[in-house]
């Protein structure tokens, strides 16, 4: 009797993953895996363990890119893991460039920023996998985006071979991973629908692709693997298997769980409170609502309009900050004005459309200002090359002047 619910012809994803497994071994002459400490890179990294054993290569390679702010369980996990024979890791704890959508004031921090030392959540892993010299990598620069970073990574370990990364990402969690692994456009390996080219020689693979979070837990129980204790604890606050998320939750998607810190770890929270700035201020807002910073609810304070409160939230901004936000909602302004608007945008457009960004109105220009969505998002902007090493070397100017 199959254990699992999702099939694949008569196959249940986990043998499905097994196989995808023995494809990516036998092809590939470099193999690695990502850990975030996470349900489903935890489950990624225990199966390639297993397959790596069946084929004779041990030790496995492992990416942990350690953010600093993350609860201490998911700190004792990424210890137990690396601490295993089978695993050869790279704990990055390197001065990485982060977003901070809980402030206005501080809209990206830098972690492990040796700078701050003093009010670093905690001290090094006490690890020999630790990387915390900034000229270990030839390719590191301090301040470099998170994004940047594991693609120059990528490279240097695959150093002209054909290598692949393992990730442990589901389709199933949000509508963007569904179209990595749906787009038709996307360069894959060999045809496989659940790769994504990276570089020439580079390839992502995403084994855990159409698994449910029913699988990722049953699979758990069934092959006793080790996983972040974080998941029980939040089991017994009340957070529902599919709403559990463990990213830094700092970030414009991720912030919704910034609360369960204080819940959940409360030592960690009084770091977290005193490192990262607006922390506390979103986690007031998210005991209101758990899902203010996300789908949220909006209430005009007493005689504002949108437009009104809108400038009104621009004047309590830091000049910079301010100029910033000013630029992208004119060219917004601008773009509306020549597409339907001539006389100005709206108040509020229809509520659907607003969530499709297809229709302009002062709401949406609101709700940027309230999220701290800094590259602008929700105004249909998106960061650019330029503008990110721009925003990088004033805010670097920003942290040498404190």
């Amino acid at each position: 009797m199959k254990i699992l619910t999702k099939k694949i012809n008569t196959k249940s994803v986990y043998e499905a993953t097994i196989e995808r497994l023995e494809f990516v071994f036998a092809n590939m002459e470099k193999v690695y895996v990502s850990f975030s400490g996470g349900k489903d890179s935890g489950v990624m990294l225990n199966m390639a363990i297993e397959v790596a054993r069946k084929n004779n290569k041990l030790p496995i390679d492992v990416l942990i890119v350690d953010l600093e702010a993350q609860y201490q369980h998911t700190i004792d996990y990424i210890y137990r893991m690396v601490s295993r024979p089978e695993v050869n890791a790279y704990w990055v704890c390197l001065p990485i460039h982060l977003s901070n959508s809980v402030s206005q004031f501080q809209p990206h921090w830098i972690c492990w920023d040796p700078e701050k030392k003093n009010a670093w959540v905690r001290e090094l892993p006490n690890h020999p996998s630790v990387i915390s010299d900034v000229s270990y990598f030839p390719f590191f620069k301090k301040g470099m985006e998170f994004e940047e970073f594991v693609l120059e990574f990528g490279r240097w370990f695959s150093d002209g071979v054909e290598s692949a990364c393992l990730i442990g990402i589901r389709s199933e969690e949000s509508f963007n991973r569904y179209l990595t692994i749906a787009n038709t456009r996307k360069v894959r390996y060999k045809n496989k629908q659940w790769s994504t080219g990276v570089t020439t020689r580079l390839y992502n693979f995403y084994p855990l692709y159409d698994w449910s979070t029913k699988d990722i837990w049953i699979v758990n129980g069934k092959y006793q693997y080790d996983y972040n204790k974080i998941y029980d604890l939040m089991f017994l606050a009340g957070v529902s298997i599919y709403q559990m998320r463990l990213c830094q939750p700092y970030g414009n998607d991720q912030r919704k769980g910034l609360y369960l810190f204080k819940i959940l770890e409360p030592e960690t929270w009084v770091k977290v409170v005193n490192r990262v700035e607006g922390a506390n201020f979103g986690n007031r807002y998210s005991i209101n609502n758990r899902t203010v910073f996300g789908n949220f609810r909006m209430h005009l304070p007493s005689g504002h309009t949108y437009e009104s409160y809108s400038r009104f939230l621009l004047d309590t901004m830091p000049s910079y900050l301010k100029n910033h936000y000013v630029k992208k909602i004119n060219k917004f302004m601008e773009y509306w004005k020549k597409n339907g608007f001539p006389d100005g945008i709206p108040e509020t457009s229809d509520v659907k459309l607003e969530a499709q960004r297809k229709a302009p109105s002062w709401r949406r220009i609101c709700k940027v200002l309230l999220k701290n969505d800094y590259w602008c998002k929700g105004l249909s902007f998106s960061q650019t090359k330029g503008e990110m090493e721009r925003q990088l070397n004033f805010f670097l100017k920003l942290q040498q002047n404190d």
